[in-house]
């Protein structure tokens, strides 16, 4: 069993802490950028307007994050407690807030310049599970989203939470919504399903839905929240709306092309 006692600090800047839960948003969005920047893009023009639509999506993913978080899993606390909602550095980032508001900071940098949305889409979905692997190791650095008991042998005793053996759910998920999907992405760009805009947004959507779905079975429901249907949580049911958002739009997309 694997004793985790990690601070969540990494280390101190004269009077700031830098939290690894910054860190990987940091390098998340810099390795995303790189990524599309130096492997998937060809046209010079979207790359200079890639580079401008870094702001908008940084500004999606906080604002976005925070307000799902907020809506999704903790709206009366923040209702009474309305000046914490700022304090984002105490965490509470919502995976799915965060993509609708990318998804709505990309629709209107898109059409201000006008252009097909789904270019930038695509980049941003082929690029994500970088970003996620990054937040999910983050995750389990800061013991949270941590699993349910467990006696297997690889199981973790996280000692901010309590002396249980757990499931690492954190790195079930950075493994499959960060290096499996990021695979399986790179499978279909080498088809050219790139060519085809909306595919790759949709394949994204549906298989990190589906991954999302699985590991929520090992992972400990938010305690203000629980079970919200038999064994399956609130997480679980809006995977479930994404996933068949993910595959109208794979379908619609595949028509069209």
């Amino acid at each position: 069993m694997f004793i985790n006692n990690f601070d969540p600090v990494a280390f101190n800047l004269f009077f700031l802490e830098i939290r690894w839960y910054s860190l990987a948003y940091i390098f998340g969005i810099l390795f995303g950028w790189i990524y599309c920047k130096k492997k998937l893009i060809k046209n010079e023009n979207i790359s200079k307007l890639f580079d401008d639509l870094i702001t908008y999506l940084i500004i999606g993913i906080i604002v976005g994050g925070r307000i799902g978080y907020i809506i999704f899993y903790n709206f009366n606390y923040y209702l009474e407690n309305p000046m914490e909602i700022f304090m984002i550095w105490n965490g509470g980032m919502s995976f799915h807030g965060g993509l609708l508001g990318v998804i709505f900071t990309t629709m209107i940098f898109a059409q201000n310049h006008k252009i097909n949305p789904y270019i930038f889409l695509d980049l941003i979905a082929a690029a994500a599970p970088i970003g996620i692997f990054f937040g999910r190791i983050a995750n389990f650095i800061n013991s949270e989203l941590y699993g349910k008991e467990t006696d297997l042998f690889w199981g973790v005793k996280f000692v901010l939470i309590d002396n249980l053996s757990r499931h690492p759910s954190q790195l079930y998920e950075a493994f499959l919504e960060g290096i499996f999907l990021f695979l399986l992405l790179n499978f279909f760009i080498k088809r050219n399903y790139l060519r085809n805009s909306g595919l790759i947004s949709a394949i994204f959507l549906i298989f990190y839905s589906l991954f999302r779905f699985i590991a929520e079975f090992f992972r400990v429901p938010d305690p203000q929240i629980g079970y919200i249907l038999s064994n399956f949580t609130l997480g679980q049911f809006i995977c479930t709306v994404f996933f068949l958002l993910g595959t109208f739009l794979f379908l619609y997309k595949k028509n069209e092309n």
